[in-house]
C-alpha cells in the first residue's frame, strides 16, 4: 500500500496573517490634522521651524518595519561592515543583524544632529 504526506491545503498555506485576523484588536491610529491651505498668505512670511523633537532618535531594534529603502555599498564599506559586526561578537557579546546595525549608525547620527547642529560629525562630515 503506498501511502501519501497529508500536506496542508491553499486556504492554510496563504491564511491572513495576525494583522489582518478580525480577532486581533487593530492598532490606534495616529490622528492627523486636515490640513487646510491657508486662505491668502502673506508672501513674505517665512514658515515656523518645527518644534524640536523632546526625545532623541532612537534605533527600531527588532520590529516589524513598514517601510524599506534600498542602500548601496562599495565592497569595502560592506567588508568594514561585517568587521564591525563581528567585532560586536567577538569582543562586546552583541549580536546583530546588519539592517540593526545601520539602523542603530542612523539613529546615532540624528541624534548628534539635533543635538550638536552645525558642530556634528553628520554635518562636518558632509561638507568635507
Amino acid at each position: 500500500m503506498i501511502r501519501r504526506a497529508s500536506l496542508p491545503g491553499a486556504s492554510e498555506l496563504f491564511r491572513p496573517t495576525g494583522a489582518e485576523l478580525p480577532e486581533q484588536p487593530a492598532a490606534p491610529k495616529p490622528e492627523v490634522a486636515e490640513k487646510k491651505p491657508p486662505a491668502k498668505a502673506a508672501p513674505a512670511a517665512k514658515p515656523e521651524p518645527e518644534p524640536v523633537a523632546e526625545k532623541p532618535p532612537v534605533a527600531s531594534g527588532r520590529v516589524r518595519h513598514d517601510h524599506k529603502i534600498t542602500v548601496y555599498f562599495s565592497e569595502e564599506e560592506l567588508l568594514a561592515l561585517e568587521d564591525a559586526n563581528l567585532e560586536l561578537r567577538r569582543h562586546h557579546g552583541i549580536r546583530v543583524d546588519r539592517g540593526r546595525l545601520v539602523r542603530t549608525a542612523v539613529a546615532l547620527a540624528l541624534h548628534d544632529l539635533d543635538a550638536d547642529g552645525d558642530d556634528s560629525a553628520l554635518v562636518q562630515h558632509l561638507r568635507e
